[in-house]
């Protein structure tokens, strides 16, 4: 089997992402102009040494457990390829952890897509030479998607993470033309007016947590509901952003996670009876609204705004990216 080779060094850059969106629930995903960077490098000196900067700092651990280079690791084992023999991983965090904000998507991904750089062309079987400083390392953003998906354990964050913009993914179900074994990810154009303002607050919140409260099943009147505004949904953030409000509207997991993140849904409930179409982001607590460039600067959380950091991201139109160093 062959080992990753040493001395080699890759800058991965990933975006946050905001999952459901409302009615998306595991399926819907869209990138956020917060960012994840970091550093691997390969050598032929034995060991692993891991520092972290910015969000994180002291609170992840920076051993064999820390989340990149656990998916480092099983992604060289999926690729058959053997770890290099030592490695430095610098991680420079702009991502909110435990906001809802995908930070554990954007690891994951970094992960997944450093594991491929570092070991291009040895997949391919032969060395046409590391690429020089600055260039773009090719990776397998389909298989990127894929991998990440499976340990997150959803599509919504990773594919918007690896992809960039707004994404809506599935699982083939083997039926028909509906075959394979990969994430199925479209990439969609955001109408070009959308805006995004982000709420976060102080406290954290673990997304298995927020997935524990979740009913096993669903009235088949919700499921309806549901299922009609996801449709309005993608009809608003691509072509009419007038119906984001009622395309916003969700009956099946955020009144679940009420008790959750009670402070979350008094903000929703808030911008909402303002006319806003307000959302918990991902798994929460963080909320996000989805908005038009002539009104972003309204959108604001009123007598609750002490306790909430305003952000308005971008949408990038890119996600992961990985340069030699």
């Amino acid at each position: 089997m062959n080992r990753v080779p040493a001395g080699r060094s890759v800058h991965v850059r990933v975006p946050a992402s905001s999952a459901n969106l409302g009615p998306g629930f595991d399926s819907i995903g869209l990138a956020l102009g917060l960012w994840d960077d970091y550093v691997v490098t390969t050598s032929d000196t034995p060991g692993l040494v891991i520092e972290v900067t910015g969000e994180g700092a002291g609170e992840v651990p920076t051993d064999e457990r820390h989340l990149v280079h656990a998916t480092l690791e099983h992604t060289w084992g999926v690729l058959g390829v053997e770890p290099p023999t030592g490695l430095r991983l610098e991680a420079v965090n702009g991502v909110p952890h435990s906001r809802g904000l995908g930070s554990s998507a954007t690891a994951i991904v970094a992960g997944v897509v450093a594991a491929q750089a570092l070991s291009c062309d040895v997949l391919q079987g032969a060395y046409a030479g590391w690429p020089a400083p600055g260039d773009v390392v090719p990776v397998d953003l389909g298989l990127a998607t894929h991998l990440a998906s499976l340990l997150e354990g959803h599509p919504d964050n990773a594919s918007a993470s690896v992809l960039g913009g707004l994404t809506v993914s599935w699982m083939p179900d083997g039926t028909g033309l509906d075959e394979g074994e990969r994430t199925v990810t479209a990439r969609l154009d955001l109408h070009p007016d959308v805006e995004v303002v982000v709420f976060v607050p102080e406290t954290q919140l673990a997304t298995r947590t927020a997935r524990a409260v979740l009913p096993a099943t669903v009235p088949l009147a919700s499921a309806a509901a549901g299922a009609g505004r996801a449709a309005l949904l993608v009809h608003a953030l691509t072509a009419d952003p007038a119906h984001l409000h009622a395309a916003t509207r969700d009956w099946l997991h955020q009144e679940a996670r009420r008790p959750s993140y009670p402070d979350t849904m008094e903000l929703v409930d808030l911008l909402r009876s303002q006319g806003r179409a307000a959302v918990v982001s991902g798994a929460g607590p963080s909320v996000l609204v989805l908005t038009t460039r002539d009104a972003a600067d309204d959108v604001r959380a009123g007598h609750l705004a002490s306790r909430w950091e305003r952000l308005v991201p971008t949408v990038p139109t890119h996600g992961a990216t990985v340069r030699a160093r």
